[in-house]
Protein backbone atom coordinates (compact mmCIF):
# COMPACT_ATOMS: atom_id res chain seq x y z
CA UNK A 1 0.00 0.00 0.00
CA UNK A 2 1.18 3.49 -0.79
CA UNK A 3 2.66 5.69 1.93
CA UNK A 4 1.00 8.73 0.46
CA UNK A 5 -2.18 9.32 2.50
CA UNK A 6 -4.09 10.72 -0.48
CA UNK A 7 -3.30 7.72 -2.68
CA UNK A 8 -4.02 5.33 0.20
CA UNK A 9 -7.44 6.97 0.77
CA UNK A 10 -8.20 6.86 -2.94
CA UNK A 11 -7.26 3.15 -3.12
CA UNK A 12 -9.33 2.28 -0.04
CA UNK A 13 -12.31 4.23 -1.38
CA UNK A 14 -11.99 2.54 -4.78
CA UNK A 15 -11.77 -0.85 -3.07
CA UNK A 16 -14.94 -0.16 -1.07
CA UNK A 17 -16.75 0.96 -4.21
CA UNK A 18 -15.64 -2.11 -6.16
CA UNK A 19 -16.55 -4.43 -3.28
CA UNK A 20 -19.92 -2.76 -2.89
CA UNK A 21 -20.58 -2.89 -6.62
CA UNK A 22 -19.60 -6.55 -6.86
CA UNK A 23 -21.70 -7.40 -3.82
CA UNK A 24 -24.69 -5.57 -5.25
CA UNK A 25 -24.33 -7.30 -8.59
CA UNK A 26 -24.03 -10.66 -6.80
CA UNK A 27 -27.15 -10.05 -4.70
CA UNK A 28 -29.01 -8.69 -7.69
CA UNK A 29 -28.12 -11.73 -9.80
CA UNK A 30 -29.05 -14.11 -7.00
CA UNK A 31 -32.46 -12.59 -6.41
CA UNK A 32 -33.48 -11.82 -9.98
CA UNK A 33 -32.98 -15.02 -11.83
CA UNK A 34 -31.25 -18.33 -11.90
CA UNK A 35 -30.37 -18.84 -8.25
CA UNK A 36 -33.40 -17.08 -6.74
CA UNK A 37 -34.91 -20.43 -5.73
CA UNK A 38 -31.83 -21.24 -3.71
CA UNK A 39 -32.47 -18.17 -1.56
CA UNK A 40 -36.27 -18.24 -1.58
CA UNK A 41 -38.11 -19.61 1.44
CA UNK A 42 -40.41 -22.44 0.35
CA UNK A 43 -44.08 -21.55 0.55
CA UNK A 44 -46.00 -23.43 3.24
CA UNK A 45 -48.85 -25.45 1.74
CA UNK A 46 -52.24 -23.94 2.46
CA UNK A 47 -54.67 -25.63 4.81
CA UNK A 48 -57.85 -26.87 3.15
CA UNK A 49 -61.02 -24.89 3.74
CA UNK A 50 -63.54 -26.25 6.21
CA UNK A 51 -65.99 -26.60 3.32
CA UNK A 52 -63.56 -28.94 1.57
CA UNK A 53 -63.40 -31.14 4.66
CA UNK A 54 -67.20 -31.03 5.06
CA UNK A 55 -67.55 -32.24 1.46
CA UNK A 56 -65.63 -35.41 2.36
CA UNK A 57 -68.69 -36.62 4.30
CA UNK A 58 -70.87 -35.92 1.26
CA UNK A 59 -68.59 -38.13 -0.85
CA UNK A 60 -68.71 -40.85 1.79
CA UNK A 61 -72.52 -40.63 1.94
CA UNK A 62 -72.72 -40.81 -1.87
CA UNK A 63 -70.55 -43.95 -1.80
CA UNK A 64 -72.95 -45.36 0.80
CA UNK A 65 -75.87 -44.76 -1.59
CA UNK A 66 -74.26 -46.99 -4.24
CA UNK A 67 -74.93 -49.99 -1.99
CA UNK A 68 -71.37 -51.14 -2.80
CA UNK A 69 -69.39 -51.72 0.42
CA UNK A 70 -66.11 -51.72 -1.55
CA UNK A 71 -66.76 -48.13 -2.70
CA UNK A 72 -67.34 -47.02 0.87
CA UNK A 73 -64.29 -48.91 2.14
CA UNK A 74 -62.17 -47.26 -0.57
CA UNK A 75 -62.65 -43.95 1.28
CA UNK A 76 -60.75 -45.40 4.27
CA UNK A 77 -56.98 -45.68 4.59
CA UNK A 78 -55.55 -49.21 4.62
CA UNK A 79 -54.68 -48.76 8.32
CA UNK A 80 -57.96 -47.06 9.28
CA UNK A 81 -59.90 -47.79 12.45
CA UNK A 82 -63.70 -47.94 12.33
CA UNK A 83 -65.72 -47.95 15.57
CA UNK A 84 -69.15 -48.36 13.96
CA UNK A 85 -72.62 -47.47 15.16
CA UNK A 86 -74.32 -50.80 14.56
CA UNK A 87 -71.64 -53.26 15.64
CA UNK A 88 -69.66 -53.86 18.82
CA UNK A 89 -66.65 -55.02 16.75
CA UNK A 90 -63.76 -52.63 16.09
CA UNK A 91 -62.76 -52.80 12.42
CA UNK A 92 -59.05 -52.33 11.75
CA UNK A 93 -58.55 -53.62 8.21
CA UNK A 94 -60.17 -53.35 4.79
CA UNK A 95 -61.93 -56.74 5.06
CA UNK A 96 -63.49 -55.79 8.40
CA UNK A 97 -64.66 -52.42 7.07
CA UNK A 98 -66.19 -54.03 3.98
CA UNK A 99 -67.89 -56.64 6.17
CA UNK A 100 -69.44 -53.94 8.35
CA UNK A 101 -70.81 -52.00 5.40
CA UNK A 102 -72.20 -55.17 3.75
CA UNK A 103 -74.47 -55.56 6.80
CA UNK A 104 -75.10 -51.85 7.40
CA UNK A 105 -76.21 -51.33 3.80
CA UNK A 106 -79.02 -53.86 4.20
CA UNK A 107 -80.98 -50.98 5.79
CA UNK A 108 -80.38 -48.69 2.78
CA UNK A 109 -78.84 -46.01 5.01
CA UNK A 110 -78.81 -42.40 4.05
CA UNK A 111 -76.78 -40.06 6.24
CA UNK A 112 -77.65 -36.49 7.08
CA UNK A 113 -75.50 -34.18 9.18
CA UNK A 114 -77.30 -32.36 11.97
CA UNK A 115 -74.34 -30.52 13.47
CA UNK A 116 -70.71 -30.51 12.39
CA UNK A 117 -67.58 -29.10 14.01
CA UNK A 118 -64.57 -29.14 11.71
CA UNK A 119 -61.02 -28.61 12.90
CA UNK A 120 -58.42 -28.35 10.14
CA UNK A 121 -55.17 -29.33 11.85
CA UNK A 122 -52.78 -28.68 8.97
CA UNK A 123 -52.58 -29.09 5.20
CA UNK A 124 -52.78 -32.88 5.52
CA UNK A 125 -55.10 -33.61 8.43
CA UNK A 126 -58.50 -32.60 9.74
CA UNK A 127 -61.23 -33.74 12.10
CA UNK A 128 -64.96 -33.55 11.50
CA UNK A 129 -67.07 -34.32 14.59
CA UNK A 130 -70.72 -33.85 15.37
CA UNK A 131 -74.15 -35.42 15.15
CA UNK A 132 -75.75 -37.10 12.17
CA UNK A 133 -78.95 -38.98 11.40
CA UNK A 134 -79.30 -42.16 9.44
CA UNK A 135 -82.54 -42.90 7.69
CA UNK A 136 -82.86 -46.69 7.52
CA UNK A 137 -85.37 -48.98 5.84
CA UNK A 138 -86.17 -52.38 7.29
CA UNK A 139 -85.56 -54.92 4.52
CA UNK A 140 -88.42 -57.19 5.69
CA UNK A 141 -91.16 -54.65 6.47
CA UNK A 142 -90.14 -51.64 4.37
CA UNK A 143 -90.67 -49.49 7.47
CA UNK A 144 -88.38 -46.47 7.77
CA UNK A 145 -86.75 -45.28 10.95
CA UNK A 146 -84.22 -42.62 11.85
CA UNK A 147 -81.26 -43.14 14.16
CA UNK A 148 -79.29 -40.20 15.54
CA UNK A 149 -75.63 -40.77 16.29
CA UNK A 150 -72.50 -38.95 17.32
CA UNK A 151 -69.58 -39.18 14.93
CA UNK A 152 -65.92 -38.33 14.52
CA UNK A 153 -64.06 -38.62 11.23
CA UNK A 154 -60.32 -38.10 11.24
CA UNK A 155 -58.96 -37.47 7.76
CA UNK A 156 -55.43 -37.52 6.39
CA UNK A 157 -54.31 -36.52 2.96
CA UNK A 158 -52.18 -39.37 1.62
CA UNK A 159 -50.63 -39.36 -1.84
CA UNK A 160 -52.86 -36.40 -2.71
CA UNK A 161 -56.10 -38.12 -1.64
CA UNK A 162 -58.14 -37.45 1.51
CA UNK A 163 -58.82 -40.69 3.39
CA UNK A 164 -60.56 -41.59 6.63
CA UNK A 165 -58.02 -42.85 9.14
CA UNK A 166 -60.33 -43.01 12.14
CA UNK A 167 -64.13 -43.11 12.19
CA UNK A 168 -66.14 -43.41 15.38
CA UNK A 169 -69.91 -43.45 15.45
CA UNK A 170 -72.23 -44.20 18.36
CA UNK A 171 -75.98 -43.91 18.92
CA UNK A 172 -76.87 -40.60 20.52
CA UNK A 173 -77.95 -41.21 24.10
CA UNK A 174 -81.27 -39.74 25.24
CA UNK A 175 -81.16 -36.28 26.78
CA UNK A 176 -80.91 -36.35 30.54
Amino acid sequence: MSRNPRIRTALVTAGVLVTTAVGTVGVSAATSGGDAKAYAKPAKPAKPAKEQIAALFDGWNEALQTNDPEKVAARYAEDAVLLPTASPEIRTDRAGIVDYFEHFMEGKPKGEKVRSIINVLDENSAIDAGIYKFHLTDAKTGKCRTVEARYTYEYEKRDGKWLIVNHHSSVLPPAS
